[in-house]
Order: C-alpha cells, then structure tokens, then sequence
C-alpha cells in the first residue's frame, strides 16, 4: 500500500447529510461528498492486510485494496477501470448498499473502518464527470439471440455482460422505464433515477434493446419468447409482500409499501400514477410495520409528504447499539442501525406485535401487544396506536407466480423462487436461467449484480462452449 502507515494517522472522515430541515424539503439526493483531498486520505487509511477481509463481505469481489491505492496514489482513471471489472454499476452500490465490506473491514475491530463505499462512489462519479465511461462495443458478434426478463440490476447486469460479449440482447421489462426496484422502489433521495437512465443510455450504445410495457407471461406469451431466442434469462424481481392477516385488515388506508412508494417515485418523475386511489400522508399519522430498509423509506417518503407523525414497528427486540466484534467480525453483525429516514422525525417501537386494526370503514387504530424473544405477547402489555394510514413493509416471501412463472412451469424452491444453482444458473427448463431476486429471494443490491454478472457467464459458456466472462 502506499501510505503504510496512513490508518494511523488518518481519523476515518466520512461523507455528511444536508440538515435534516433542509433534505425533508426535496427528493434530491442530499449526501455531501468529501473533497478530492480528503477521499485521498481516506483511501490513504487502507491498511497493508495480510488478508483483505473487505473481499469477504463484499458479494461481487471487488478489489478494494487496490483501488483505495490507486485513488491515494492519483490515479483516479486506472482505480475507475479496476472498480468497474467487477461491479457493472458502482454508482449504484455506492449509493444503495449497506457496506457489508466496511464490516468486514480489519479496522472495523476498532470502529474506525476504511469509508470503502464513499471512495467507490468517488471513483465512479468522478469517472462519469471526466468521460472515462464509455459504451464497451464488442468487435464480433456471436449470432446468438438472448432475452432477459426483468430491468433491475439483476438483469442490467447480465445483459450488459452478455451484449459485451457479442450476443444480440433484449431486455422486456412491465414497467414504462427501466431499474425495477431501482427506480420504482428505491427513493429520488437515495438515488436519483437519471443515475439509471445515465447506463441504460450506455447500454443501449452497446447494442441492447430494451422492450418496455411488455408483461412477460401476462401481456405477452411465455412460450413465443422462449422459441424466438436462444436463451431466456429469469431476472424479476421478489414481489410477493408478506401480508398481515389480522382482523381488520379490510379497511381502508392499509396498503403495502410497494404501492405506497413507487407512486411517489412515479410523481417525481413525471411518470402518470396509474391508480384510482392516491396513497399520501399529508397530514396523516403513519405506522410502517417492518423494521427494515424498505421501512425507513416509508419514513422518509411520508415525513416528506408532510405526515403528522410517523411510528415504526418491529417485532423483533431491539437489537444491541454495538456489536461484540470478537465474536461477529468480520460476519455481517446484528445491531442497531439508525437511517437517515429515522433520523428525520420517527418513533421506533421495538418487540411489538399488531394484533388488529380497529375502524369504521378506514383505520383509525392499531392494537398493538408488546412480545418476548419468542413472539409471545407479554400480559398487560397491550395498547392502541393512533394511525390514519399503515405501510406494511415486513418484506417479500417470493416472485409472483401468475403469468410467467405459472406458465413456464419452472421448479421452484421450498421458498417459492426459481430453483437453480449458483454455477450454472440453470432452471429446470432447457435454455431457461434465473438469478437475482427471483432466484435467491429479496436480497441487496450488491447480491443482485453479482448474481446477474455470474449468470451471464453461464449462459454464454452454454451457448458458445467456452466463456472469458469472469465470474
């Protein structure tokens, strides 16, 4: 490394939020990226590890080491290039994911680890700026005919590798723009969706034809789409929510988050909100139950919408505000972990079950039961909680299985995904792959692209016998 010496005297500096006042205004991205100097620093902090336990937490191996040098070294094109050989969109990951190679990160033992994903958001912004990306056109092309079903960065993923090495890719997507989840999931102040239309632009120069409003399976036959091509990648997503089935759950104003936020993302882009019923908070009280990232988006969508207050429940126990680092590191560990969503105005309640929604025609009350670390109601611990609108965001069991899925008649796991290995990616069905969501379940971000990445290498060895594609 080239600061040998630099983790011990460099503080971990990290990139700030806008004020809460100010964000809460505007669906506009709000981090503040830290200067040239000061990412050079950072990335100045990055140890000379015997073993880089970064690579095991980050799920498309990037090559962390080496990149953290060359940006502390100048070198910001060859650290752009190095970075994209294994993450097709890093703009992405540098926004979205979680970090699980912070937590695997050898300072992380001390609470000081290398600010990983704000230099790779670094790298590649910079490299956007300065034209160092461009589209990557093969010089041969292969004949064969490829379509791959499903837009967000499982599928981008695959295409995009599968189009640079030379076969003719389609991409169908249900929806009117590309990004699945991404786009229609994923809040404008998290990550704003001229990021997605910046590469699909670059992926369309590289010769992948993107079919919008074609509902594979529903509005369009299966079976004519696996004739017509040499092999169909399974890409969608894991949209099946997981439902609360209590009393009550009929009345109005209980909807799940993904009807709640791809409208607002839809507004936001100028995008028609194709739905009788508008879901708003304005001058509502909000209940998201779920404790998850989907959840904080709730949050901050509603607290944006102008909601009166916003309550989110969990029923697991109020995970530990700290980690005991010798037992979990460099493992992905269980804590307290606080969003930027909560930090703009929610309260959190914690080992706390919904038992019944109480209303007369619309919700006006949740009874509510607090829980031991076993899911039993705890006697006398019941209460009601005021709330004119519920966001249920208690994540998703699996892909929907009308229409295409139904259709095809692939296996499908004892969770109810695609069934198909991590090697070759293949379904039941011949000439039929999955990956991402709909092959391993509502995953990251990070875990989507690598899946896409290693499909695609699959599919080209089994359609040309051999494959340069990495893994």
């Amino acid at each position: 490394m080239g600061k040998v010496t630099g983790f011990l005297e460099i503080d971990r500096q990290d990139r700030k939020y806008a004020p809460a006042a100010d964000r809460i205004r505007h669906y506009k991205e709000f981090v503040i990226p830290l200067s040239e100097a000061a990412t050079k620093d950072q990335a100045a902090r990055c140890m000379n590890c015997g073993i880089p336990y970064c690579h095991n937490g980050c799920p498309v191996n990037n090559q962390i080491p080496d990149w953290n040098d060359l940006v502390y070294r100048g070198d910001w094109a060859e650290a752009s290039r190095n970075l994209h050989s294994t993450n097709n969109f890093p703009e992405f990951t540098g926004r979205v994911c979680p970090a699980p190679c912070e937590s695997s990160c050898t300072l992380n033992l001390e609470d000081t680890p290398v600010t990983i994903k704000t230099i790779e958001c670094a790298i590649v912004d910079r490299a956007w700026k300065e034209g160092w990306i461009k589209p990557d056109v093969p010089k041969e092309k292969t004949g064969k005919k490829i379509a791959v079903i499903g837009s967000g960065p499982a599928g981008m993923a695959c295409a995009q590798q599968l189009a640079r090495a030379g076969h003719d890719v389609h991409v169908y997507e249900k929806q009117c723009k590309a990004g699945g989840l991404l786009r229609y999931g994923i809040p404008d102040f998290k990550m704003e969706k001229q990021l997605i239309d910046r590469r699909v632009g670059q992926m369309s120069e590289e010769g992948i034809t993107f079919h919008y409003n074609i509902n594979v399976g529903v509005s369009m036959p299966v079976d004519q789409l696996v004739a017509e091509h040499d092999a169909v990648v399974l890409a969608g997503g894991s949209e099946k929510p997981r439902d609360l089935a209590i009393p009550g759950r009929d009345l109005q104003g209980i909807h799940f988050a993904m009807d709640f936020l791809p409208q607002q993302n839809r507004r936001v882009s100028n995008e028609p909100v194709t739905t009788n019923e508008p879901i708003l908070a304005s001058g509502k009280h909000v209940v998201v139950i779920g404790g998850g990232d989907t959840g904080s988006d709730c949050i901050g969508t509603s607290v944006r919408q102008g909601a009166l207050s916003v309550t989110q429940l969990e029923i697991m126990s109020k995970p530990p505000e700290t980690e005991n680092k010798l037992f979990t590191w460099p493992e992905w560990p269980l804590k307290l972990r606080t969003s930027s969503s909560h930090q703009e105005g929610a309260e959190r309640e914690f080992a706390v079950n919904t038992v019944e929604f109480l209303g007369n025609g619309n919700v006006k009350t949740l009874r509510c039961v607090r829980v031991d670390n076993k899911f039993q109601p705890i006697a006398g611990s019941e209460f009601d909680l005021k709330a004119d609108l519920v966001l249920l965001a208690m994540g998703f069991v699996s892909p929907i299985h009308e229409g295409m899925i139904n259709a095809l008649g692939v296996k499908l796991d004892p969770r109810g995904n695609v069934a198909a290995n991590t090697i070759q990616y293949k379904s039941s069905m011949e000439k039929v792959f999955a990956c991402g969501d709909m092959r391993r379940g509502q995953s990251l971000v990070v875990w989507a692209i690598r899946e896409g990445r290693q499909c695609a290498r699959s599919v080209d060895e089994h359609l040309m016998g051999k494959t340069l594609l990495p893994r």
